[in-house]
């Protein structure tokens, strides 16, 4: 079931990245809001390593496969706050469409960055787990809880959808950043362990939709 799931989500995933690529107006397509396509970049390669691990089999090519995982997540994630300001600025929010609000994006994106190699990457080791008929690669000494680069990029998206709802009263990323903090947090009893991984998808829909609406409302 689950190796299922992950191939689901793969596809759902390429399908929203080039129907958002289509359907975007060619003057639009090169603004902060284009980072949302290295995050469903990295989420098509994340879903796709973890549905082919059982027809690959353990080994030093799925255990390289895996450790990608690790880095783009590393690299691409914290982009989000850049497409964040990119969403807020285009809602026409005060104060953030200037060269500061921008550098201070870069910088805070940056941060981190570092972070994530600092206390995740750093000293990486993985070892091979099957779970519900999958078989990916997972930390050998895992923290418990979510990592701090992850409940910071969380934040950050909350905080712009309360933005983007009062500024333009477009409530779907917030509910979308909402419905995975809390999918996240609240222990489902599924015996499933890529249930969680569809809150993403439902957070990257959002954001996507997010996108498209200020788009279609740029172009009148």
């Amino acid at each position: 079931m689950d190796t299922f799931l992950y191939f689901f989500y793969s596809a759902a995933y390429l399908a929203l990245f080039f129907w958002s690529i289509r359907i975007t107006p060619k003057t639009q397509f090169w603004s902060l809001r284009l980072f949302i396509y290295f995050v469903i970049v990295g989420l098509i390669y994340d879903n796709t390593v973890i549905a082919v691990g059982r027809f690959a089999g353990e080994g030093g090519v799925l255990e390289n496969l895996n450790l990608l995982r690790y880095w783009i997540h590393a690299f691409f994630t914290p982009t989000l706050v850049l497409f964040s300001l990119g969403v807020l600025r285009s809602a026409g929010v005060k104060g953030l469409n200037n060269k500061f609000s921008l550098y201070g994006a870069i910088l805070f994106t940056s941060i981190l960055i570092v972070l994530e190699l600092l206390t995740e990457i750093r000293g990486l080791n993985i070892k091979p787990e099957w779970e519900h008929g999958v078989l990916h690669y997972i930390q050998i000494e895992a923290a418990s809880g979510p990592p701090l680069m992850i409940l910071l990029v969380t934040l950050v998206l909350v905080i712009s959808g309360v933005l983007l709802w009062k500024f333009d009263g477009w409530a779907w990323m917030f509910i979308g950043a909402i419905i995975m903090t809390l999918g996240s947090a609240i222990p489902i009893p599924v015996n499933s362990s890529a249930i969680t991984n569809g809150f993403e998808l439902l957070l990257t829909i959002s954001l996507v939709a997010t996108k498209t609406y200020q788009e279609r409302l740029d172009r009148k």
